[in-house]
C-alpha cells in the first residue's frame, strides 16, 4: 500500500474522533469544518511539492498551526487528547520525509502551540505534566529513528557504491582477458598467414616450374604432391580465417554479457533475434561497437533504474542494415540528460555510418540504433 494513502488513512481516522468529541451550535462545528478542509487540501497538495523541501515544511507548519486552532479548547471544553496524535502524525511525516532540520520546525512549531494551549487554559497539573513528557518522549522518539535511517540510508548507498564497482572491475577484467585472447588469436592468425601460408604459397609456385621442366614419368607423383600442398594452404586459410572471426563482440559476445549481467545483478533480460540477424555477416569493427553499445545501455538501466528488467531485440532486414533495441521500464518521471556513454555510443555508430536514437516515454526508455552492411 503506497505510503500517503497510509498518511492519509491515520489523519482522517484521528480526525474523525477529534471532531466528533466538539459539542456545541452549528456556527461553532462549521468553521472548524473550514478549517478541517483547509487541513486536508493542504494534505492533498503535499505529493507535487515532495521534491521541494523548504514548501513541504511550509505547508507541514501550516497544518499544525491549523489543527492548534480547530482544536484549542473553548470555554467550558477541556483539551482534546486526539489534538497530541494529529500532530504526532505531522511530526513524524516531517521527520520521515525532511532532513533533520527542517523537521525540526516542524516539531517546534507544534510544541510552541501546545505551550500555547497550556498557558491560556487553566489546565491541572497532571494534564500539563502528561502532556510535555509525551511530547518530549515523541520528538526523542523520532530524532532517534530518523538517526537510525539515516545510518541504514548511509549504509545502503555505500553497499550500492561498492557493489556497482565491484560489477564494474568485474566486468572490466573479463573484458580485458577476452581482449588479450583476441589479440592472441589476432597474432597467431597473422604468423600463420605471414609464415605458413608465405611458405607454402612458395612451394606450390616452385613446384609447378618444376613441373614444367620434369619428365612425363614423375608428372603424376608432381601432381600428387602439388595437390596436397594446394590442400594444406587451403586449411591454412581456413584455420586463419576462424582465428580472425572470433571477434570479442558480435552476438556471441552479447550474448555471454547477457548471461553475466543476469547473475550477478538479478536482472531480467528478454533478448529476441529476428530476420536473420545470427546469421548477418559483421565486421569486427561493426561487432565492436554493437557490443560495446548494448553493454552500455544495460549498464544504464543497472545505474539508473530500479526496474531491473529489459528487453533487447536484434533484426537484419534485407540484409542491408542491422537494428538493435534496448529498453526498460520507467519507474519516475525525471527529464533524462544525454551523459558521457550515450554520447560514445552515439560517437562510435556514426563513425561507422549508424545512428542512435533515444527517447523516454511515459512507461519506457528506450534505446535504438542500426548500422548500414556492406554489399
Amino acid at each position: 500500500m503506497n505510503l500517503y494513502w497510509i498518511w492519509l488513512l491515520f489523519n482522517a481516522v484521528a480526525w474523525s474522533f477529534a471532531i466528533l468529541g466538539f459539542s456545541g451550535d452549528l456556527s461553532e462545528i462549521t468553521w472548524r469544518l473550514f478549517g478541517l478542509s483547509l487541513f486536508f487540501i493542504l494534505f492533498f497538495f503535499m505529493p507535487l511539492v515532495k521534491e521541494k523541501p523548504v514548501i513541504s515544511t511550509v505547508l507541514i507548519a501550516i497544518n499544525a498551526v491549523i489543527s492548534v486552532i480547530i482544536l484549542f479548547p473553548q470555554q467550558g471544553e477541556q483539551f482534546n487528547l486526539f489534538l497530541l496524535l494529529i500532530l504526532s502524525l505531522l511530526i513524524g511525516e516531517a521527520y520521515y520525509q525532511l532532513s533533520t532540520r527542517l523537521a525540526s520546525i516542524i516539531a517546534i512549531v507544534s510544541t510552541i502551540g501546545v505551550i500555547f494551549i497550556i498557558l491560556n487554559k487553566d489546565l491541572s497539573a497532571t494534564e500539563i505534566s502528561f502532556i510535555l513528557l509525551y511530547l518530549v518522549f515523541l520528538i526523542a522518539a523520532i530524532i532517534l529513528y530518523k538517526q537510525t535511517k539515516n545510518e541504514k540510508d548511509d549504509f545502503f548507498l555505500r553497499y550500492d557504491v561498492l557493489l556497482s564497482e565491484y560489477r564494474s572491475l568485474k566486468r572490466r577484467v573479463a573484458s580485458e582477458e577476452e581482449s588479450a585472447r583476441q589479440e592472441e588469436r589476432t597474432l597467431i592468425a597473422h604468423e600463420i598467414h605471414d609464415s605458413v601460408g608465405h611458405k607454402l604459397t612458395a612451394l606450390l609456385m616452385q613446384m609447378e616450374a618444376f613441373r614444367l621442366t620434369a619428365d612425363e614419368k614423375d608428372q603424376e607423383q608432381i601432381q600428387s604432391l602439388k595437390s596436397l600442398a594446394s590442400e594444406s594452404l587451403e586449411e591454412t586459410r581456413n584455420a586463419v580465417k576462424v582465428l580472425k572471426s572470433n571477434e570479442i563482440g558480435g552476438l556471441q559476445g552479447i550474448l555471454r554479457l547477457i548471461r553475466m549481467l543476469e547473475t550477478e545483478s538479478f536482472i531480467r533480460i528478454q533478448f529476441s533475434v529476428k530476420h536473420g540477424a545470427f546469421t548477418v555477416p559483421l565486421t569486427g569493427e561493426q561487432s565492436f561497437v554493437i557490443f560495446r553499445s548494448v553493454q552500455e545501455a544495460l549498464t544504464n538501466i543497472m545505474k539508473h533504474s530500479n526496474a531491473r528488467e529489459a528487453e533487447i531485440s536484434f533484426e537484419a532486414p534485407g540484409g542491408s542494415v542491422f537494428r538493435f533495441e534496448i529498453s526498460n521500464p520507467v519507474m519516475n518521471s525525471y527529464r533524462f540528460e544525454e551523459g558521457f556513454g550515450l554520447t560514445s555510443m552515439r560517437e562510435r555508430l556514426e563513425k561507422i555510418g549508424g545512428q542512435l536514437e533515444v527517447q523516454k516515454t511515459e512507461e519506457q526508455f528506450i534505446v535504438k540504433g542500426f548500422i548500414k552492411l556492406a554489399d
